[in-house]
């Protein structure tokens, strides 16, 4: 039995595939099925059940993996505090980003990470702030940038605040109050909305402004892709309330318009706090001096 070995049955316990598993770790799947066929002919044991439409854990696997993550982690964590040591970092630093967060030129940023610690790569995950909290908190990413209703902290991890800005009201161009200077949440009350999903942080913070003004109003498109909804908004078929700067990059034809009542939004840099790794810290310390997004 071999590092190598577990690290493969980790792979293919995460993908539930052979075949992302090998994409994964960069070998070819028959190298990767060889290796974990070797360790179950050395355990005795069957760690995979394997159909021609999924691959699960057996027993015996659900009972091996846990040991084979903690022995995978303990290895990663011995290369990187050796690392340390030497003033280096090498570990992956798994980064967690909101599509519309402002703050941060996160390429820029990046940049900045990659010339101070070339040895570390980066692996990008996409989501809702909710999600990119719970996966801190199950220390599947080290550090995440999140969109949060000014007043709300994340619960379970470590966390600081970059900026609070308040929304902006999101028309399409030919909209009757484009040209408005502001507008309120009564005059968009009638309105047809484009908003986050329901439950999301990204809802609650129009969802909390309309109902604290005694205010219902009809969201009729539930998007996930910021991108999506100013195309909805652009083709008049909905408005949408959204941070400025994430108006300010967008390419399709709508006007932001301020909303004297509106809700604001903090982002907020989280991280795992009781044992934060070191690419973790070393990425805090570039975030500090930050290059933001014009």
């Amino acid at each position: 039995m071999d590092l190598q070995q577990l690290r493969y049955v980790v792979a293919v316990a995460d993908t539930s595939s052979f075949t992302r598993a090998a994409e994964r770790c960069f070998v070819t799947q028959s190298a990767l099925s060889h290796q974990i066929a070797a360790l179950e002919r050395e355990i005795g044991q069957r760690l995979f059940a394997r159909s021609s439409r999924s691959v699960r854990l057996t027993e015996v696997g659900e009972a091996f993996l846990p040991h084979a993550r903690a022995s995978v982690l303990a290895a990663r964590q011995a290369v990187e505090h050796a690392a340390a040591v030497a003033g280096e970092v090498v570990g992956a630093l798994r980064l967690g980003v909101i599509p519309t967060v402002t703050a941060v030129d996160v390429p820029a940023t990046l940049r900045a990470y990659r010339e101070a610690h070339p040895r570390s790569r980066v692996e990008l995950r996409v989501g809702n702030s909710d999600a990119l909290i719970g996966a801190i908190r199950a220390g599947d990413l080290d550090v995440a940038l999140l969109g949060l209703r000014e007043g709300s902290v994340p619960e379970g991890v470590g966390s600081r605040i970059l900026v609070t800005e308040r929304l902006v009201a999101v028309l399409p161009a030919g909209h009757l109050r484009a040209a408005s200077v502001a507008v309120s949440l009564a005059d968009l009350a009638a309105e047809t909305f484009a908003d986050f999903p329901a439950g999301t942080s990204g809802r609650a913070q129009s969802d909390t402004a309309f109902a604290s003004a005694g205010l219902e109003r009809d969201v009729a498109f539930e998007v996930d892709e910021v991108d999506l909804m100013l195309d909805l908004v652009a083709a008049g078929l909905a408005v949408t309330l959204l941070a400025p700067g994430v108006v300010r990059r967008s390419r399709e034809q709508v006007v932001a318009v301020e909303v004297q009542d509106g809700p604001a939004r903090s982002e907020h840099v989280a991280w795992e706090e009781s044992a934060p790794r070191s690419a973790a810290r070393a990425f805090l310390e570039v975030l500090e001096g930050r290059p933001t997004r014009r």
